[in-house]
């Protein structure tokens, strides 16, 4: 069991069928941490009131999360905009989860970063949110061809890979929308004074400077399977988790040594 100082998920989407639960309940099985962020889009609203899908897969990520913060992690909890009935409950408590709008997190070098789902510095989402609602079932049927592309993949001995997540890097305006998206949030971190931000939202994960201040996404369990953590000697991580059971095979990490201010990329074997 590997213990942080902090842990951040976002973009699970519980309730639809692109949600790889699987994998993130053994993430949370080999990891833990004193503060657990929970940053938006946890369940997805959206699909569950077009149809409703809970395997029990689903129910354990729930569980699992609700018996850490039983055990004394903090766990705090930004909803998003798939998961946005949850911000009627600002500044309440449900089974020792915290829901706040937004919170600041101190990393142990004094640096303040700023923790947001996103999706309110999302133009598509304030202006033209139906543009929104067509482009998640687009990206709903991919993820449904993904699905048993995996399924096959598992079978012959391979680790996950997101068409998704291919197909957007191929597309020049995603890259573009994602790059803008950043440097917006980058801004809007140093309005508020402070060093960074911490946000989900485009399924992207992340770690960069930007303008001189530090830009961290956690990414997501639908495509890229990644958690943000912070390490007892503060440094700031993307853990990729791309396998079940049993011990890592090849887990990447995107490393910010702040004293250093260098970004490398490791592969762990």
């Amino acid at each position: 069991m590997m213990h942080y100082r902090a842990i951040w998920i976002s973009d699970v989407h519980l309730g639809t069928t692109g949600c790889q639960a699987n994998y993130l309940l053994d993430f949370l099985k080999h990891n833990d941490a004193d503060i657990f962020y929970l940053v938006g889009d946890i369940i997805d609203g959206w699909r569950l009131k077009q149809s409703f899908y809970w395997p029990q897969a689903h129910n354990d990520v729930v569980q699992k999360l609700l018996r850490k913060a039983r055990k004394g992690t903090e766990v705090i909890y930004v909803p998003g905009n798939h998961d946005e009935s949850a911000r009627q409950f600002f500044g309440l408590s449900f089974g020792d989860v915290k829901v706040v709008e937004e919170v600041v997190h101190v990393t142990l070098d004094g640096k303040k970063l700023w923790v947001t789902h996103g999706d309110l510095f999302d133009g598509v989402m304030q202006y033209a949110k139906w543009l929104a609602y067509v482009g998640d079932t687009l990206y709903t049927f991919i993820l449904y061809i993904n699905r048993y592309f995996n399924l096959l993949r598992t079978r012959m001995g391979f680790q996950y890979w997101s068409l998704s997540q291919y197909l957007k890097h191929q597309v020049k305006n995603a890259v573009s929308y994602i790059a803008d998206f950043e440097h917006i949030m980058a801004r809007e971190a140093r309005i508020r004074g402070c060093d960074g931000v911490v946000c989900g939202h485009i399924h992207q994960a992340e770690i960069r400077e930007i303008d001189g201040l530090l830009y961290c996404n956690d990414g997501d369990w639908v495509e890229s399977l990644t958690a943000l953590v912070e390490t007892n000697t503060g440094e700031l991580k993307i853990i990729h988790w791309p396998y079940i059971k049993g011990e890592p095979i090849d887990s990447l990490e995107v490393i910010h040594q702040p004293a250093k201010e260098i970004f490398t990329e490791e592969v762990l074997l």
